[in-house]
C-alpha cells in the first residue's frame, strides 16, 4: 500500500503555520487514468506527488493554470514557484496571520 506524505505543521508554499491544510495533488486525480500521464509517471508518483497547502495557496495554484498544465508542467513545488503569479501570491501572503483569508480578487 502506498503511503501519502504526512501533514506538516506549515503550508508547503507560504510556510505559514495554518491549522487546516489541504492536500494539493500535483498531478490532478482525474488525469491519473489518462494514457499520457500513465506513460509519464509511475502509479506511485501519480498517487503520492502531493503538497500540503493552506486554502488561499491552493486557490492561487488553481487560478494560475489549467489542471492539465499543472499536471504536465507544474507538478513539483519548485515548478509551481516558477509561475510568476504563484510566486507573487506566496510572497504576498507569507507575512499574513494564519487565519487571514484574502478577498476574492487576490
Amino acid at each position: 500500500m502506498l503511503k501519502l506524505p504526512p501533514q506538516p505543521d506549515n503550508c508547503e508554499l507560504c510556510e505559514r503555520a495554518v491549522s487546516k491544510l489541504t492536500r494539493h495533488h500535483l498531478i490532478p486525480k482525474h488525469l491519473h487514468r489518462k494514457k499520457r500521464f500513465q506513460k509519464l509517471f509511475s502509479k506511485e508518483e501519480l498517487i503520492t506527488r502531493t503538497l500540503w497547502v493552506c486554502r488561499p495557496c491552493h486557490n492561487a495554484i488553481h487560478r494560475a493554470r489549467s489542471e492539465y498544465e499543472l499536471g504536465l508542467r507544474y507538478n513539483t513545488r519548485d515548478r509551481l514557484l516558477e509561475l510568476e503569479e504563484v510566486k507573487a501570491f506566496v510572497a504576498w501572503i507569507r507575512d499574513k496571520p494564519a487565519g487571514f483569508v484574502p478577498k476574492k480578487g487576490r
